[in-house]
């Protein structure tokens, strides 16, 4: 099969191109073949091609395929799967980057009726991630306002979506015209453009009267700033660094300490491995709004046609062209013949 394999971290992505190798293989028997239709671009593959993700000291390292996001069609399951051949399907695990994947059932989820494998693998984990960081973590209530930092990114749209449907009252920070009518699209109440001077004190000072905001929301790594954002007492979630290039903030404790705020760290993988009914959770609230027609997809603009596109497309993300997520159409999507032969 073509896949794009990390056999080195490379300097340049524009340097990655897919290359044959072998088809992946069962390592139980209760694993589900999948044929890959659609594969998301993020941020975490960014830096895992560049070996400048954390995780890449231990756990991620050469050789491996590229791409942690992914719909497609299961082509073979064991009798007792939930998920038989012909199922339309997403998940998150290493390996998107390729025309087949072999996982195990619980990193799988069934793609909504109502979504195309292109939206369901645009939405992804982002969804489990900013509703567990949201309401689970930060405790987001009605009538709350919250900022959310990278708005207009793939974990961003979705932030704000979710903030709308439990009530609270959403400030989205971005930069650029486009990126805002994006996150207006999408419900934004306020629309702060990161790239104009002191746009903290905006912030600041349509939260609660001028008081500050009662949570944020950061998927960018811009801590002290989200600080300088918040209430007496606020609330911070940081879920990732997507601004930060792999180089940590070095924060200046003492500003939680003068205003009393709490910061949280909500690393969903981990979260995942230590208390699975969580995060199971976690994604049964976030389905239900799913359901309830709360949640719409964002697919970036640009058409990223085969895995050749993989480059092309984490070019456009390092660069910040992209909002919402960049999809790569792997090959053509097949309809679900469970859900046909449901209709019949």
């Amino acid at each position: 099969m073509k896949a794009i394999h990390i056999d080195r971290f490379v300097s340049n992505v524009t340097d990655l191109k897919p290359s044959t190798i072998p088809n992946p293989f069962s390592k139980s028997s209760q694993d589900i073949h999948i044929k890959i239709t659609h594969a998301a671009v993020t941020h975490v593959d960014l830096l895992y091609a560049q070996g400048l993700h954390q995780n890449n000291r231990r756990h991620v390292q050469p050789p491996f395929i590229l791409g942690t996001e992914y719909a497609g069609v299961v082509t073979h399951s064991p009798p007792s799967s939930s998920f038989p051949p012909g199922t339309r399907v997403f998940g998150g695990g290493l390996g998107a980057y390729a025309e087949q994947i072999c996982v195990s059932e619980p990193t799988i989820r069934r793609v909504p009726s109502q979504w195309t494998n292109a939206e369901a693998c645009a939405v992804g984990a982002s969804g489990a991630v900013s509703y567990g960081a949201l309401i689970s973590v930060a405790q987001l209530k009605a009538g709350e306002t919250v900022v959310v930092l990278g708005a207009s990114g793939g974990l961003g749209v979705v932030a704000v979506q979710i903030a709308k449907a439990v009530g609270a009252r959403v400030i989205a920070v971005v930069g650029g015209k486009e990126k805002a009518e994006v996150v207006r699209g999408v419900g934004a109440d306020e629309v702060v453009d990161y790239r104009q001077e002191g746009w903290e004190a905006r912030v600041k000072a349509l939260g609660n009267g001028g008081e500050g905001v009662d949570v944020v929301y950061d998927g960018i790594g811009a801590v002290e700033s989200g600080i300088r954002c918040l209430r007496y007492r606020g609330r911070l979630v940081v879920v990732g660094f997507a601004a930060r290039g792999g180089k940590m903030e070095n924060l200046k404790v003492n500003k939680i300490l003068l205003k009393g705020v709490a910061v949280f760290g909500y690393r969903f993988g981990e979260d995942s491995r230590r208390d699975p009914q969580r995060t199971k959770d976690v994604w049964d609230g976030f389905m239900n709004l799913v359901e309830d027609g709360k949640i719409r997809p964002v697919i970036y603009k640009e058409d990223y046609w085969g895995l050749e596109a993989v480059s092309r497309a984490l070019e456009d993300v390092r660069e910040r062209k992209a909002w919402g997520r960049a999809v790569i159409r792997v090959c053509e999507v097949e309809e679900d013949t469970t859900e046909q032969k449901a209709r019949l």
